[in-house]
């Protein structure tokens, strides 16, 4: 049966939430879950019974309004701080590289994070801290027991399991290889079943070392999405087999800890896509990038960074002519109805939203439409995937999920919309441990 829905103004009328203890606490990001296929799951096909139990035995979010971009690793940071990017210092999924001296990096060391997180909060209150693939995770200090999430050798997934082993906290492989069965290549990776293989992982790491606050990060959905469309049969199907493994890794969970507190969260929802905008050669074409015969960039004077959205990026912002030209370049571009542009945020938008400073001006594109990156390619063209997220955070297509459940969680019922800023005070207060400087406000 579909959950019943309420109003937030309802809700509160019900109960407010009490906590009879301090809870250790696992959060589960499964990511790209969309709301919807969790609270209107018998509507849409969808056989989840342990998320549907846990919306049903807890609170939940109609919908979790998230940051700018909305895309995986702002958003998961926001998660574990309660601020926004521009606080934070994670503003997109791969750093600004506009010469491509990082070979595709992206924000995977926990260092370039700006405020104190929930890992440091608990770890700093004695608490125990793990964490499985989460995102800007690497080195992560505060986290007892991690496995980060990292990449190098996209073609070698063999290499890349090396690399990450060697970055774990030492032993912790070791010992998950031997209490599961698994080898850790069937557990890091972002398909479905090496998700399956991490929750497995998870189960056991808890079981064995009964951290106060765990991090597990699940990735299979999103690439699903991302190849096949949100909605698409093969989504439904991904998104069954993560209700089952996450199901089978909170009943292990709640073995070794009775008391333990799920929060099941996402980073963003998904909108089909459908054409591909060359943003890059019009900037090409207006003198502000330039490329060598290989088509690889030389020098540039401002440069679009993004997807769905983009954020531009000027090599010097206090210069008014080169501000000038960029600001004519895009409300050009944006009387163009073909290119999907939906509007085009100047600096004082960006900051209302959380959007990182770095960013002059911001393109939002229509859902349906995205940035593509080839700057020889037709100004519009078929897009490459599917699926797709990050356009601004008022699209409500992009709208995360937020679920809490747990024997000290009394409260039964909806929450309406919530901002993800909440999310980390929350869970500092069910652990009792301190988050001051977070934006955010604990739901209960």
């Amino acid at each position: 049966m579909t959950i019943s829905r309420v109003t937030f103004l309802a809700a509160s009328l019900l109960a407010t939430p009490a906590l009879a203890k301090p809870s250790p606490v696992l959060m589960v990001s499964i990511d790209g879950l969309r709301p919807g296929d969790v609270l209107d799951a018998d509507a849409r096909g969808i056989k989840i019974p342990t998320l549907k139990k846990l919306a049903a035995d807890g609170i939940y979010a109609e919908g979790v309004r998230n940051a700018l971009p909305t895309v995986t690793y702002p958003n998961h940071t926001t998660l574990i701080t309660g601020v926004w990017p521009a606080k934070h210092g994670i503003p997109n999924n791969p750093t600004f590289d506009p010469l491509q001296k990082n070979m595709s990096g992206w924000y995977w060391y926990s260092r370039d994070i700006k405020v104190r997180t929930l890992w440091d909060a608990v770890h700093q209150s004695g608490g125990k801290v793990a964490s499985l693939s989460w995102p800007v995770s690497v080195g992560a200090q505060s986290i007892d027991f991690n496995l980060p999430e990292y990449w190098r050798a996209t073609e070698s997934h063999d290499e890349d399991i090396k690399l990450v082993r060697a970055l774990s906290t030492p032993g912790i492989v070791d010992l998950l290889e031997k209490t599961t069965g698994l080898l850790f290549v069937q557990a890091d990776g972002e398909s479905v079943e090496e998700d399956v293989g991490r929750t497995r992982f998870a189960g056991a790491l808890i079981a064995a070392k009964h951290p106060k606050f765990t991090t597990v990060h699940l990735r299979g959905l999103d690439h699903v999405e991302h190849n096949s469309g949100p909605g698409s049969p093969e989504a439904k199907k991904a998104l069954e087999t993560l209700d089952a493994a996450v199901g089978a890794m909170i009943a292990q969970a709640r073995k070794a800890e009775p008391d333990l507190v799920v929060a099941i969260v996402s980073d963003h929802g998904f909108a089909p896509v459908a054409r591909s905008v060359n943003l890059i050669g019009a900037f090409v074409q207006a003198g502000l990038i330039r490329l060598d015969a290989n088509r690889k960039v030389t020098a540039w004077d401002a440069e679009p960074w993004g997807g769905a959205s983009a954020a531009v990026v000027l090599a010097h912002p206090d210069d008014a002519a080169l501000m000038a030209k960029v600001s004519a370049l895009l409300n050009q571009l944006a009387a163009n109805p073909e290119l999907g542009i939906d509007h085009v945020a100047d600096a004082g938008e960006i900051a209302r939203l959380g959007g990182t400073p770095m960013a002059s001006f911001w393109v939002d594109f229509k859902p349906g439409y995205q940035m593509g990156t080839d700057p020889a390619a037709l100004a519009v063209g078929p897009a490459l995937v599917k699926g797709t997220h990050g356009y601004f955070p008022t699209h409500p297509e992009m709208r995360a999920s937020f679920i809490l459940s747990g024997p000290s969680v009394k409260k039964r019922g909806s929450l309406g919309e919530i901002d993800m800023r909440d999310i980390a005070p929350t869970l500092a207060k069910i652990m009792d441990v301190p988050l001051p400087q977070a934006d955010g406000k604990p739901l209960f």
